[in-house]
């Protein structure tokens, strides 16, 4: 019988999932990832361990904490203050799933001699095998698709995962969360890692500048480049007549650059930090629909290699906001071809 390390986090998608596999006979091994020290603000995607006992018992599998509070900080926050102070507006749950969740994680619990054949957690995605590769597809829901979120994970990463809800919507799976009597409630998703009025642990990036327009003139002064971001309109402060919103941030000289809303509307952007799933590398020009947030519609566009470790996007149509710091991800119908970290807007 093949055995199957499940990530729990006291979520109803987590918990159904190994309820599922459960069912289908596999062994199973419960892990929460321990990463909140209690002293910062707390992740939106922090899980509750409480809830996680609870279901572990109703479903009568073990369970084993796995404290990753260093990691976490070493390789998340640290990295989401980093970004933000150089202006970019990052997107720290991709490299958590790549770095953390996929992979200091598996380590522990090999260490810990917590053997299993797959790992396993709630994520609405789906890995198919075509042509000697691993793929990573679109969940069926496309409400609640996570593909956007695992586009860094590579070959031997995709090997041991198994998504049992790639197939399932969420309706369904509420049903069988209520079927099985699991203590879990469908918590309000996040958009935000960490909520913004919780910056307040940041001990730098706090400091008042300028708000500026392109050419620089001075228009206002702004409370700390880590409370704004690539289209935002609120909290401004200026008074101009007509609508201003921010087309950029410069980390370097503390500023945040206003203009109207057609400002943000732009088709090339740089992409940098490539992982590619599908395929082995982009020597050539391709088409792909692209997505450059979670909640972006994806529009086709044209990928192009351009200098060394970075590709050219090109959208067939001005798509608002492309912010660096953010992913861009790259689909051909619901197969991913890979993506990177939006570097700079052209």
């Amino acid at each position: 019988m093949e055995k199957i390390a499940v990530g729990l986090s006291g979520g109803i998608d987590s918990s159904v999932a190994a309820c599922l596999l459960k069912e289908k006979g596999y062994e199973i091994e419960g892990i929460f990832m321990k990463i909140w020290d209690g002293k910062q603000p707390k992740p939106a995607c922090c899980g509750d361990v409480e809830k996680v006992k609870e279901v572990a018992d109703i479903l009568e599998i073990p369970l084993h904490i796995i404290d990753l509070r260093k990691e976490f900080e070493e390789i998340v926050i640290e990295y989401f203050k980093n970004e933000y102070m150089k202006g970019r507006t990052p997107n720290p749950c991709v490299i958590c799933n790549r770095f953390l969740k996929f992979g200091v994680l598996l380590d522990k619990i090999s260490e810990k001699k917590i053997y299993f054949d797959y790992f396993a957690t709630g994520h609405y995605a789906r890995i198919g095998f075509e042509k000697g590769r691993y793929i990573l597809k679109k969940g069926k829901d496309p409400d609640k698709d996570q593909s956007y979120f695992l586009y860094l994970l590579n070959q031997k990463q995709l090997s041991k995962l198994i998504f049992p809800l790639g197939d399932y919507k969420k309706e369904k799976v509420k049903e069988i969360a209520k079927m099985y009597k699991l203590p879990v409630s469908d918590r309000e998703e996040s958009q935000d890692f960490i909520s913004p009025d919780k910056f307040f642990f940041f001990d730098i990036g706090k400091r008042e500048g300028e708000i500026v327009d392109k050419y620089g003139n001075v228009l206002g002064k702004h409370k700390g480049i880590i409370y704004y971001t690539v289209g935002q309109r609120r909290g401004l402060g200026i008074a101009m007549g007509k609508p201003y919103y921010v087309i950029g941030i410069d980390g370097k000289n503390n500023r945040i650059i206003v203009g109207e809303e057609k400002e943000l509307f732009k088709k090339e952007f740089i992409v940098k930090n490539i992982n590619l799933i599908s395929v082995d590398k982009i020597e050539k020009p391709v088409r792909a629909d692209v997505k450059i947030r979670y909640r972006h519609p994806p529009s086709p566009a044209t990928i192009i290699p351009f200098e060394k470790d970075s590709l050219k996007v090109i959208f067939d149509y001005p798509q608002r906001a492309i912010t660096p710091g953010q992913s861009a991800v790259f689909y051909q119908e619901d197969i991913v071809l890979g993506g990177g970290i939006i570097e700079k807007v052209l």
